[in-house]
This record gives structure tokens, sequence and C-alpha cells, in this order.
């Protein structure tokens, strides 16, 4: 009963406020403000009368506890010592052209030092022995 009363009530309260005779609170020579009337409170009012019923027809909602959080364990650290540094050959070069009367000889390492060809002449041959008496 006190269900009935109480729906009763609620919307005997709704239509009070929503039906307001818009003469009743005319302005600007007699005309309502907006759209034929004061319009405000039936539309706010309104609003939540048809919230309520669609809010009072929604199927129940069923709440479900969350599943428990899972929480990985963090992957297991591996630290390995740095490759040592080991500065690259030198490249194969030639350093040497020899000729029969000299050879070239080169020098320098083409980064701290500019490479530089010296000609080295050969030793001339050695005298002829003195001769024999």
């Amino acid at each position: 009963m006190r269900k009935l009363a109480a729906a009763v009530l609620v919307v005997v309260l709704l239509l009070s406020v929503t039906a307001v005779p818009s003469e009743a609170w005319g302005r600007h020579g007699g005309h309502g403000c907006c759209w034929g009337g004061w319009w405000l409170p039936g539309a706010i009012f309104g609003g939540l009368a048809l919230g309520a019923v669609a809010a009072a027809t929604f199927p129940p909602y069923y709440a479900y506890a969350a599943p428990p959080p899972y929480y990985a364990a963090p992957p297991a650290v591996v630290y390995e010592t740095a490759p040592a540094y080991t500065p690259p050959a030198p490249p194969a070069v030639q350093r040497e052209v020899v000729y029969p009367h000299g050879r070239y000889v080169l020098y320098g390492d083409g980064v701290r030092q500019a490479w530089q060809w010296v000609w080295v002449p050969a030793a001339p041959a050695a005298p002829p022995p003195p001769p024999q008496r």
C-alpha cells in the first residue's frame, strides 16, 4: 500500500510541476518565453520521470567480483660482460716494391701518419777484386 501511495504522490508532483499553465508564467506581452510557456521544469522533471521508467524496466545488474589480479614474476636478469675491445688488424699492404736497381718502401699508416713512398737505391755492386800477381 505504501508503494502505491508513493507512486501516486510522485505522479501528482510530476504532473503539477510539468503542467504549469503558460499564461500564469507568460512573459513578453502575455506570450510564453519558449515554445508557448515556461518549459524548463517540465523538461527537467519529465526527463527524470522517463529516466526513472527506463531504469525501473531495465533488467537487474548482477555485479560479479573481478578476478584477482595476476602478477607475473619479473624475468631473470642476466648480466653478461661486454666483449673486450680488440683493435682491428691492419690491412695487408705490400710495403716494398723491389727493382734491380733499388726499391720503394711505404711508410705511414694512413691515419696517424700519411702514406709516404721512399726510394731506397740498391747497394752498388762490389768492386772487382784486385788482380792476382
